[in-house]
């Protein structure tokens, strides 16, 4: 019962501000002096909670009004995002490497999960293929080699176009009990700025941290570092044992005043050095709406600080909170350049499931510096694109080198890559070139392409290589391959133009994921089903 309250809160406000037009309206016809108070309830509009109603319900207005309500309705001027174009297609004989870098970030999902209960379609940075399909956890196989993690790889037929195919390549790490995890040494750096003084900031928070110390064990130690104009610490590292009083800590906090991030991040690296635990975990946990405008804010000048105070064995997660200012595209670099991890906070559910149910996944790291290769066959495939991962592409030489940077895999994560690919002879999105000849190559029939995933063990060292064939054999999509791909479409329809979904509606893919649900422990399909039907009433 509680999704449709979420969805007719904003229906309801959408209704009352249409109200407001029309009456202002009326006053501007009959009285000049009247007419121009009238403009912020335009701007008003125009936010995302409102504007597709508001396009909808609004009556007739005077030409001033109009054009200020011609606003696109999905945008947001005061939240951040990077607008990635789409990987692009390649052509097989041309470019047969695809290399990038994993990915265990979920935040895009939360966020426009966010956007979507609020009543809005999110902006189209918002929208990250590749995190909404990780947010889902799937039955992978784990390791039996030794190795920290499962390889899987499964074909199939792609449901927007019957030309294509979809390989999926799965990876699961080992779990472990959070009993069995090193001790930790974890800093709360906590944005007390006034930004945060909404019921999605601080308080959210609170709630949020509190739910980790009930998770804290006596070997465990945390410290408490807040800022807003100036930054200070709270609460010293102290020993997982004294729950009371660090819960008695983040209660205290209050929120005013403006941003500086970056001292409230040089100080929370000082406190987790002056706690550090030798071969144990060290992390900072980022709690913010992103929202610097004191000191250091730049982008770059942010990113280049996680990346060198990552050499201190620290790493940097980002837990990103509030609206209307969120500044989405620099929580999700800083995790990357830190070696975190990103996740949206917006509700108390989605807090449990990342700091109680996925804590292993979110503290302890079973493999640093994962990147995966794909090598088609030219014999067998003509064409290929991977869905996603577009601030994750690196370089062909880049996989060898040890000195670039990858992501980190979590224990128990599991990190899912979805290529569409075009057989040899089916009809591709590329026009044949006129001059080009054919290449020589070397037909292995039973091979699709060969996989190769280099990672660094957790406690340093030499990189080390998986290598296995994919073969071009081509099953009946399982279940976890089918709703995959029903996240994945529907990432693609979110995203606007639907060059590459073709005539698959919305209402095919919430259709889809609904007969994919399968094993549905924690509701999460069943949910994701639902956001699909919000959406589908709120496109235009």
């Amino acid at each position: 019962m509680s999704h449709p309250l979420l969805f007719l809160r904003p229906a309801a406000q959408g209704f009352a501000v249409t109200v407001l037009v029309a009456l202002a309206g009326c006053e501007s016809s009959s009285s000049p002096d009247l007419a121009e108070p009238a403009a912020p309830v335009a701007e008003l509009q125009s936010a995302p909670m409102q504007g597709a109603l508001v396009k909808r319900m609004a009556m007739p207005a005077p030409m001033r009004m109009q054009e200020s309500m011609a606003m696109d309705y999905r945008s947001e001027p005061r939240e951040q995002y990077a607008n990635l174009p789409d990987n692009p297609v390649h052509r097989v004989a041309e470019t047969p490497v695809s290399t990038f870098s994993v990915d265990v970030d979920t935040g895009s999902y939360a966020n426009v999960r966010r956007f979507l209960n609020q009543g809005s379609l999110p902006p189209e940075g918002a929208v990250r293929l590749e995190e909404m399909v990780n947010y889902f956890p799937y039955s992978y196989a784990l390791p039996s080699d030794g190795s920290p993690f499962g390889v899987t790889t499964e074909l199939a037929a792609t449901p927007w176009n019957p030309h294509t195919q979809l390989l999926r390549i799965g990876i699961k790490a080992s779990d472990r009990a959070v009993a069995e995890l090193a001790p930790a040494n974890l800093v709360f750096l906590v944005d007390v700025s006034g930004s945060m003084d909404r019921r999605e900031g601080l308080p959210l928070v609170q709630g949020t941290l509190k739910l980790l110390v009930d998770q804290l064990r006596d070997q465990d130690r945390v410290s408490l570092v807040v800022y807003a104009g100036e930054s200070r610490v709270v609460l010293k590292p102290t020993s997982g044992r004294d729950k009371a009083k660090i819960r008695n800590a983040i209660d205290q906090l209050t929120a005013g005043g403006s941003t500086a991030g970056a001292s409230g991040i040089e100080l929370a690296y000082q406190m987790a050095r002056e706690g550090f635990i030798d071969k144990g975990i060290n992390r900072i946990l980022l709690a913010t709406d992103g929202d610097f405008n004191v000191g250091i804010s730049d982008f770059d000048s942010l990113k280049q600080m996680a990346a060198e105070q990552r050499k201190s064995g620290v790493a940097l997660t980002t837990l990103g909170f509030g609206v209307d200012n969120y500044n989405e595209h620099l929580m999700e670099q800083l995790a990357d350049a830190g070696d975190g991890n990103y996740a949206y906070i917006d509700t108390l559910r989605e807090a449990r499931k990342v700091l109680v149910d996925q804590l292993s996944s979110t503290l302890a790291v079973v493999a640093q510096d994962v990147k995966l290769q794909v090598e088609f066959n030219p014999a067998q495939v003509s064409e290929y694109r991977l869905l996603g991962y577009e601030n994750r592409a690196l370089k062909r030489e880049d996989f060898n080198n040890d000195k670039v940077d990858a992501g980190e895999i979590g224990a128990g994560h599991t990190v899912t890559a979805l290529y569409e690919i075009v057989p040899k002879g089916e009809k591709g999105w590329l026009e044949p070139l006129r001059y080009a000849s054919a290449p020589a190559v070397e037909a292995k029939s039973d091979e699709l392409a060969m996989l190769r995933v280099r990672y660094k063990p957790a406690a340093g060292g030499d990189s080390r290589l998986i290598e296995r064939p994919i073969s071009q054999d081509i099953t009946k999509a399982s279940d976890d391959l089918r709703f995959a791909a029903a996240v994945a479409a529907f990432a693609q329809q979110l995203k606007g133009d639907g060059r590459y979904t073709g005539n698959m509606s919305l209402k095919d893919t919430a259709a889809l994921a609904r007969s994919a649900r399968g094993d549905d422990p924690f509701g999460l399909r069943n949910e994701f089903v639902q956001l699909v039907e919000l959406a589908q009433s709120l496109k235009p």
